[in-house]
């Protein structure tokens, strides 16, 4: 069997870790009966070079062709932002194709490594019951789709962003975190502001209507302040967690800083027919391109959630979670994780050896 996934680098450190992610998937996959044939096309600031564009017709055609995207990432240096080939890069790139694809679920798992338990910023006391839960975030609705703009009202500077859902949205990233419920603890917590905004109170009403369908899984609701506080508090309770598009892009950075790191942070995101685009959670780390430091972990854990949802090749996709887990438990890792740190490319071989040695087995 033959699969084509789209591999688009980016900018920064993008290149470089997507290079050691792709060895580990080539070894990873090397006894199965599937066969990746990877398309590298241009986004961002490399697209830009190229096309002048941020995310050009070439771009989205190959990506129209492929099974899956395998994203790297977007953006240049904040000095740099002033230049044309910076501005709105993030915006036009990662909008650009979550627009293009209809990509409506992103999905962010939140895990705390034992090993690593040190560098996350919570007291032991907090997290000594462990932290491993996933957000379910609506990506196409709500008030970054809305109608945007900027006018003159009574003589004063005035803006409007207006926020938007209609049930059908709701519903469809509803069921994708309640189906996620059924393979983990059961356990949904649905985020809203029902207290104050309409768009909530239906986004409850809707959450509530399919719940139904799901008798199995316990529902709790929570207002989006007393979330960001009790993901500090007392994040071990979250399991799934679902939101809307805001919501859950400030709660789920919040809480991607738990792990010690956003090299450590994978995502992807699905339109409602499966299809699927695989992300880092960080950005692009200019500072650090080119320098053999960065952590590949987060782009290695992308093409494992890959292999896991858009080519249900599960044996494949944890012998790789298991590989990272063994040479983090064997102290090994890039700077920001570890005192005695590898390089990119020497911890990117440890993790190799381990997973030959899972493969061997």
């Amino acid at each position: 069997m033959k699969k084509t996934i789209a591999v688009l680098p980016g900018d920064g450190i993008g290149p470089e870790v997507m290079d050691i992610a792709l060895d580990i998937l080539k070894l990873a996959i090397k006894n199965s009966s599937v066969e990746f044939e990877c398309k590298q096309g241009l986004i961002g600031g490399a697209a830009f070079d190229v096309f002048q564009n941020h995310f050009p017709k070439e771009t989205i055609e190959l990506c129209q062709d492929s099974d899956a995207i395998l994203f790297g990432s977007v953006g240049g240096p904040i000095n740099e932002m002033h230049l044309e080939k910076w501005q709105n890069c993030e915006r036009n790139a990662i909008l650009g194709i979550r627009k293009a694809f209809e990509l409506n679920t992103n999905v962010r798992p939140v895990k705390v490594y034992p090993e690593l338990s040190h560098i996350c910023p919570l007291k032991p006391s907090v997290i000594q019951e462990g932290i491993d839960m996933v957000f379910f975030r609506e990506l196409v609705g709500g008030i970054y789709f809305g109608e945007h703009k900027s006018f003159i009202q009574n003589e004063l500077r005035t803006a409007q962003d207006v926020m938007e859902y209609n049930e059908d949205q709701i519903a469809v990233v509803a069921h994708q975190a309640f189906q996620a419920a059924q393979l983990r603890k059961k356990k949904l917590t649905s985020v809203d502001k029902s207290n104050v905004l309409d768009c909530s109170r239906l986004w409850k009403e809707v959450v509530i209507e399919v719940s139904k369908e799901y008798p199995e899984i316990e529902l709790e609701h929570i207002l989006v302040d007393n979330c960001a506080m009790q993901i500090i508090k007392n994040p071990s309770q979250f399991d799934v967690v679902l939101t809307p598009n805001m919501f859950g892009d400030i709660l789920s950075d919040a809480a991607a800083v738990l792990p010690g790191s956003l090299g450590l942070m994978p995502s992807a995101s699905f339109n409602k027919d499966g299809f699927a685009l695989y992300e880092p959670a960080g950005g692009s780390a200019p500072d650090i391109a080119g320098k053999n430091l960065a952590n590949p972990i987060a782009q290695i854990l992308c093409s494992a959630l890959m292999l896991r949802h858009s080519f249900n090749m599960q044996k494949e996709a944890e012998l790789i979670e298991k590989s990272i887990e063994q040479t983090i438990k064997s102290g090994k890792g890039t700077a920001d994780i570890c005192q005695n740190p590898l390089s990119s490319s020497e911890f990117a071989d440890a993790i190799k050896k381990e997973l030959s040695a899972l493969l061997d087995s």
